[in-house]
């Protein structure tokens, strides 16, 4: 992945804080496994997509996160998250 300036107000899933909604604005598919995109995609999770963490969990470095997409929870890792770059709901009305 090149190295780009980030965008203000957009953070990865990872960093999101818990229980506020987002939608992904982009997808860095280069950092997932085939099989792990394609899981995504299934779920609904690709970019246009609004999504809130819901927990995070206990584990070391705080693994798995539970993801709300739509009316379903999904777990993710937070390797995985980190390849989703979002926008906070409010930060796209206020631009």
């Amino acid at each position: 992945m090149n190295e780009q300036f980030p965008t203000p107000g957009m953070t990865t899933l990872d960093s999101l804080p818990t229980g506020v909604p987002a939608r992904v604005m982009s997808v860095d598919w280069s950092q997932l496994v085939d099989e792990e995109a394609q899981r995504l995609r299934a779920l609904g999770i690709d970019v246009g997509a609004q999504l809130s963490v819901a927990h995070r969990g206990v584990f070391f470095g705080r693994d798995p996160l539970a993801i709300s997409v739509g009316r379903m929870a999904v777990a993710l890792r937070r390797v995985h998250a980190r390849a989703l770059q979002m926008m906070p709901i409010s930060a796209q009305a206020a631009r």
